[in-house]
Order: structure tokens, then C-alpha cells, then sequence
């Protein structure tokens, strides 16, 4: 995916966030612990945008996490 098109979302916060990431991931002095962890956040991001074209907020970790894995128990949405 394009990252310079990320970057043109019209939700500042998740702009922020983005643009953050990818200043960060310049750096050369990064842990390869903490590159791996940004990469892998950047793609969960872009994963999560790809289904939610809708977005309003920065998602959340669970967010993410059901994004991922919708048939986990703590995603499961049960009608009362």
C-alpha cells in the first residue's frame, strides 16, 4: 500500500498516528524489536482501514485484534 496516500485521511488523529510511525521507522537508529513492532502495527492499521473505510476514531487494540480473528470469544457479538 502507498503510505503517502494514508497520510491524506481526513481523520487528523489516525494521521497523526501514521505520520508518526513513518517518521519513526525512518530513524536508523530504531531495535530491530521495536521495527518489527511498528511494521506490524503499521499493517494492522491498514488492514483495519481496508474493512472500515468508514473510520472515525484511531481503533483500538481489541479493535484491531477483531479485526483479525471476528470469530474469537471476546469478538463475538450475541443479540439479547
Amino acid at each position: 500500500m502507498d503510505y503517502t496516500a494514508l497520510l491524506t485521511l481526513p481523520n487528523m488523529k489516525l494521521k497523526e498516528l501514521l505520520e508518526h510511525i513513518v517518521q519513526e521507522l525512518d530513524d536508523t537508529n530504531l531495535t530491530k524489536q521495536r521495527e518489527r513492532y511498528l511494521k506490524e502495527y503499521r499493517d494492522e492499521l491498514e488492514n483495519y482501514l481496508i474493512h472500515h473505510p468508514e473510520f472515525t476514531e484511531v481503533p483500538s487494540a481489541l479493535e484491531l485484534y477483531c479485526d483479525k480473528n471476528p470469530s474469537a470469544p471476546e469478538c463475538l457479538k450475541y443479540d439479547v
